[in-house]
């Protein structure tokens, strides 16, 4: 295996773990496999596989390039309380994976 997909397995395991400990009982595998997949370009930047929720410019960011761009909600305060009620729901993990981020979100907003 390369580094390179070792850090995307350990980014699975990461997502998987804060999934869980935000009340996910059964993950869709095939989806958290895409959502980690898409970070195979940012898997050297730490920053960029964690989302930090005390950044409004990054919750913005957020919205923005995953809610309007990837799944097409364009109501912008829809948009802002699904990133809200996710990064509350996720309030008791330090270190946000995006990937667990974006799986709440697409539940969110389904």
């Amino acid at each position: 295996m390369s580094e390179t997909e070792n850090k995307l397995a350990e980014l699975k395991a990461t997502a998987e773990s804060q999934l869980k400990e935000c009340g996910v009982s059964k993950v869709d595998n095939d989806r958290l496999d895409e959502l980690v997949g898409r970070m195979r370009t940012m898997v050297n930047n730490r920053d960029a596989v964690l989302v930090s929720t005390g950044d409004e410019t990054e919750l913005e960011t957020v919205r923005r390039n995953f809610v309007v761009k990837k799944l097409g909600v364009d109501d912008k305060d829809k948009g802002r309380e699904a990133v809200q009620a996710v990064g509350e729901k996720m309030s008791g993990i330090r270190m946000k994976s995006r990937a667990a981020f974006y799986y709440l979100l697409q539940d969110h907003l389904k």
